[in-house]
């Protein structure tokens, strides 16, 4: 129940369930001293639960781009009956690494071998944690990511740069990508292409079925002279993207996805925030089902009641 809700409380999704967030829960990784740290968050009950990898963003707060982060999704998600994994990533300023990393500031090489490495130990995650144990759906994983975390789950989709081959993950069986960075090169200002030569993303290698989100208001001047579209681009671009959700007059927080109340919502917006949460988890859900029934009647329902804060876009 949400009272700040209004039209897009009539977008569907299922039955909200019971659930339990474990934390911390903590894997070795390889070549690296310090450990990466998760947040499990899941339905009390049932087995078989398909599995959403969340990739936080690189913001400005302490604690947000961490597993403590994004609760507005992750208790969505888990309440609509998935598994949400949180990795506290190593450009997370409560828990990951200096910057006199060689990776540093956006850690992308990092980011992709934790995403991996929780990949390669939901078993040993599900033996060490009784709750969990023989619950999660190997075969249904799923892969969100915001902003810089849009730009991992990408490359773990297929999405290449210059200076990294293929780090494409065929266990992730589908993905969206929230206020991802759109085309570098002249596309980018000087001081961008200078600070940030990793944004140079080539989304035409991005095969992994996916749905890309933006905010019509989301400008970044600090990166691109280009107009809001620029976060599109991967839906332009991407053989795998086959859906485009546009948020009338959203920035970069898209309503509010990284916390409450937080001074990363520059958009702060209920419905906004409900239409992010509804039409992914409808999104992931088809995708993961084979049932193309729940995204085409979130689609609907987003058209036919709250059609003046987002609307969709389909390739042929």
């Amino acid at each position: 129940m949400n009272n700040l809700v209004t039209e897009s409380k009539n977008i569907p999704g299922s039955n909200r369930q019971l659930t339990q967030s474990i934390s911390p829960i903590t894997l070795t990784i390889e070549d690296r001293e310090t450990p990466l740290e998760l947040r499990v968050t899941l339905p009390v009950s049932g087995d078989n639960i398909p599995v959403i990898l969340l990739s936080h963003g690189h913001g400005p707060s302490s604690y947000l781009p961490s597993k403590d982060g994004y609760a507005p999704l992750v208790n969505y998600y888990a309440e609509q009956g998935f598994a949400v994994i949180q990795p506290t990533h190593a450009s997370s300023k409560v828990g990951g690494l200096g910057n006199n990393h060689p990776d540093a500031p956006l850690f992308l090489n990092q980011r992709v071998l934790e995403i991996k490495t929780i990949l390669d130990s939901l078993t040993q995650i599900e033996r060490d944690t009784v709750c969990l144990s023989g619950r999660l759906d190997k075969e249904r994983i799923a892969i969100v990511g915001h902003s810089a975390g849009a730009m991992t789950a990408a490359m773990l989709m297929g999405m290449t740069l210059p200076h990294i081959s293929s780090v494409l993950d065929q266990r992730i069986k589908v993905g969206a990508l929230l206020a991802a960075v759109g085309k570098g090169g002249d596309d980018l200002v000087e001081s961008a292409r200078e600070r940030f030569p990793e944004i140079n993303p080539d989304y035409s290698s991005m095969i992994t079925k996916n749905l890309v989100i933006y905010g019509d208001q989301d400008l970044s001047p600090h990166f691109t002279e280009r107009d809001a579209d620029w976060h599109a681009d991967p839906y332009y671009i991407a053989p795998g993207s086959n859906f485009l959700l546009t948020l009338i007059g959203g920035k970069h927080g898209l309503g509010g996805v990284a916390g409450y109340d937080a001074k990363e919502t520059d958009d702060e917006d209920p419905d906004r925030l409900a239409i992010t949460q509804k039409m992914t988890a409808a999104y992931l859900k088809s995708a993961l089902y084979d049932d193309e029934k729940i995204w085409k009647d979130a689609c609907k329902a987003l058209e036919t009641y709250a059609s003046n804060h987002a609307h969709i876009k389909q390739k042929n």
